[in-house]
Order: structure tokens, then sequence, then C-alpha cells
């Protein structure tokens, strides 16, 4: 079996990050680039990811308090339009006249690519379907196709397609809406589960269930019970090389085709990046707190290289990388 490989370079050195956003060393619990409380709303399909990164950083920094909020994309950003935070996460870039609100409010935004996330396609293990086109998932998603065996030949040729989203209003469930289907609605077999662990859950135990859910979900549940932060701290300061692999006891990854290709691609890092996968989308953090704050140094943790190295191992793109790729038979 061929397992993809995938070393991440990034220019900024982790020793210097924080001081380089203007920050201050802690002296205490004093509001600093790595000491105080500050809050930030992410949108929940990233919930996976912002909580390895809290975890990390208050390990890193034991006098700093990162409270996060996890909700869909338009409270994130009305959050901090409303000066209720100074950080958000969102797969959308601000509009120019949210940031000239900001602005007017003396709060100037600074917004920066973050990681590039794939959407993945999963389905029960009973199910011997291994690849969609784009096509196909149009006709699902339009009623074209109602069965899965209005697809191609397969075992559950009988059995009604069901695909399941993590909410109504998520980031995921927009990015398809749009991409797929220019905004246009979904069709009745369509449904919300409410987050993506059910999602997860679900798919796991009906065979006839298509799951859209982010990539990082699946790599999360593979390595099972976490490791104990300092395992992870310490081979966050590695030079080591990242293994992904989408083998899965409780689901199948599909692979999804351009309908002007002939092979299809699961949602590994090296495809993301060159867009043989086609369904990826940018996710990006915006930060309004104060030069020296804790907003700030969040922001700066985020971009630098320990956060872009765990954005890295949960299967996901970060935005600061020059890949190396290696095939292994």
């Amino acid at each position: 079996m061929k397992k993809i490989l995938l070393t991440l370079s990034i220019a900024a050195a982790a020793t210097s990050m924080l001081m380089s956003c203007g920050g201050k060393k802690s002296t205490g619990t004093e509001d600093t680039t790595t000491s105080g409380m500050t809050s930030i709303v992410c949108d929940q399909s990233f919930q996976n990811i912002l909580n390895q990164e809290i975890e990390v950083f208050e390990f890193t920094y034991p006098n700093a308090s990162i409270i996060p909020y996890y909700q869909d994309e338009s409270a994130a950003v009305d959050s901090l339009l409303q000066m209720k935070t100074r950080l958000i996460v969102t797969a959308h870039e601000l509009t120019q006249e949210q940031k000239d609100y900001l602005k007017s409010k003396n709060r100037p935004a600074r917004t920066q690519r973050l990681a590039v996330d794939a959407i993945a396609l999963i389905v029960n293990k009973e199910n011997d379907i291994d690849e969609l086109s784009m096509q196909d998932l149009r006709d699902i998603f339009t009623g074209k196709v109602m069965k899965w065996g209005e697809i191609t030949p397969t075992k559950l040729k009988r059995d009604s397609i069901a695909v399941v989203f993590d909410g109504s209003g998520s980031s995921v469930t927009r990015y398809m809406r749009d991409s797929l289907l220019n905004g246009k609605p979904f069709i009745k077999n369509v449904y919300a589960q409410g987050s993506s662990e059910d999602v997860f859950e679900l798919v796991s135990k009906r065979k006839n269930a298509l799951g859209i859910i982010g990539v990082s979900w699946i790599t999360a549940d593979m390595k099972g019970k976490s490791e104990p932060v300092e395992q992870r701290v310490a081979k966050l300061n590695e030079n080591d090389t990242t293994t992904i692999d989408f083998e899965n006891s409780r689901i199948k990854v599909l692979k999804v085709r351009r309908d002007d290709e002939l092979i299809g691609y699961k949602p590994y890092q090296v495809y993301i990046y060159d867009a043989r996968y086609p369904l990826y989308r940018s996710i990006y953090v915006t930060c309004t707190g104060p030069v020296g704050g804790l907003a700030q140094g969040f922001y700066c943790f985020l971009t630098g290289f320990i956060g872009q190295k765990i954005i890295q191992n949960t299967g996901v793109l970060p935005a600061a990388i020059q890949p190396r790729v290696v095939s292994i038979d």
C-alpha cells in the first residue's frame, strides 16, 4: 500500500515568533503576548484543530488562558464586529465594509491565511463504492440521483443515499452548496446532524450514509486517544516527517474525481496542495487585539512554526509550507 509523506518547512523560527509580533515576555498574569486571558470565536468545523492549538499554547505559556467558542461562521464574524471578541477563525476573509467598520472603531483587523482545509467524503465500511466524481455529487445534491445503484453497480444498489452534514448553517454546508449548486438549496435527502462527531458516528452505523466532514476529524479519530500534551510538544519541536494514512476501521474515505479527469484522489495534503483533490477551501484567522496583547500573541502562534506544524499533523494543509513528497510502496 502506498503512503504519502509530507514535510514542513517554515521560514520563521519558533523561538522568535512571538517577539517578532511586538510581544513581551510574561512576568506574571498581566496581559502580554504569553499571559492573561482572551477569547476566540471559531467556526465549529475547525474545532478539532483549534482545541489542539490552545492546548499546546497554554501548556507552553501557563499564564495564558484562551477561551474558545465554537459557532457558525456568521456568528463568529458578528462577535468580532460587536466587540465581543478580538480573534476569530473562519473560512472567509472579512469584507472591505467590515474592515472599514472595525477601523472606524479603532480596532483595525489583521488577517492571515492559516491553512487550506479539505472537505472529505466518508461512507460506511459496507459501502463498496470507492470514488465519486464532482458530477456525481451534483446529481446527488440536486436529486437527479437518489440511490447508490444509480451511480455505479454496487451491492447497495437499492439503498437511498442519505447525505449528512455537521449543521445546516456550517461553513462546510455552505461550501458544498456554493461550489456545487451555485448557492441553490439541497434536496430532501440532506440532513444536518449538529456536529462533526455526530456525522462520523452516524456514517459508521448506517451503510447508506454519505458524510461530508472536515478532513481533520478523520485523522483525529484514527489516532484514538490523544498522546499526553508533553509528548506532543516534544514531537512538534523535532524536524520530523508526517505520515497521513486514511485507513480506518469505522469508515471509508472516498476518492473524488474532477469532471475532466480520469483519476480520483483522496484528501491527502499533497493533493490539496496541487489541487488534484477538488474539495478544498482556505481557513483564515483575524485579530483586532492590541500590539503586545494575548490575542495578538495567539494570532502569531497560530501562524508561526509550531502552530503550523500542529495543523500539519491534523491532515489539513498549513498555509506556510514547502512540501516535499515521498511515495512509499
